[in-house]
């Protein structure tokens, strides 16, 4: 059932998926819905709605001029693995790193990635506040994702400092995101982002709008941010 609604979906949005990467988003499914019954990791499980909404909206971020042999990724209060792993199994070349500030949804990652065979992904418990300043993880990314529900200001504030002079930030975003965008400008500018790049998506049998932003970073990020954990959210940089 899962299969059938992820070709359909993956048809209409214009890829083809190869039998390997087909079974591997099956099992990724059928482990969302498992450990769902005990942890809340998302409240779609319906097989064509994990389809279009979890699958193919993570794989819109990917761009093939970013995404290379060996690029670094890492998603940023990634859940349960999205955008990251979806993009992962459609790009299995990147180097990923999933990070996350749940002990319990690092388990469920982990075990996903375990059970998929996936190469190079790496699972850490922390606080994107957190782990923005560990020497190992800031200003050491190719590209930094999020589908976090956080507004843009604030996501870059997250974001931004794990990505390395000449990278990118990747936000899929909703229907606000034109708004977003002009909101998140100054955040952008002060985490040492510039070109900002807008992608409409549509999504398989979905109407409402969304949209990927790309920013570019080109210079470093100041050591002040990102700022200790809950303030970019009481107080974002607009």
């Amino acid at each position: 059932m899962f299969k059938e609604e992820l070709t359909k979906a993956a048809a209409e949005y214009g890829i083809s998926l190869s039998d390997t990467q087909m079974e591997q988003y099956n099992r990724y499914f059928e482990l969302l819905v498992e450990w769902n019954e005990n942890i809340n990791l998302t409240a779609i499980t319906e097989p064509k709605e994990v389809a279009i909404k979890h699958m193919i909206d993570s794989i819109t971020a990917y761009d093939e001029n970013l995404f290379k042999d060996g690029t670094t990724v890492i998603d940023v209060g990634t859940g349960a693995g999205f955008p990251g792993l979806p993009l992962k199994i459609f790009c299995p070349e990147i180097k990923l790193t999933l990070m996350d500030s749940l002990n319990k949804r690092i388990k469920f990652l982990q075990t996903v990635v375990e059970e998929l065979g996936l190469k190079d992904v790496e699972c850490v418990h922390a606080r994107a506040e957190e782990g923005a300043r560990n020497k190992k993880y800031r200003e050491s990314f190719d590209i930094a994702v999020s589908r976090a529900v956080a507004r843009l200001p604030i996501l870059c504030e997250y974001c931004l400092p794990f990505v390395k002079k000449g990278g990118h930030f990747i936000a899929l975003k909703g229907m606000q995101y034109n708004d977003e965008a002009d909101e998140a400008a100054k955040a952008i500018k002060v985490m040492g982002g510039s070109k900002t790049e807008i992608r409409p998506v549509k999504l398989p049998e979905l109407d409402d709008k969304r949209a990927v932003i790309t920013i570019t970073k080109t210079m470093p990020t100041p050591k002040a941010y990102p700022r200790k954990a809950g303030t970019p959210t009481k107080n974002p940089i607009v």
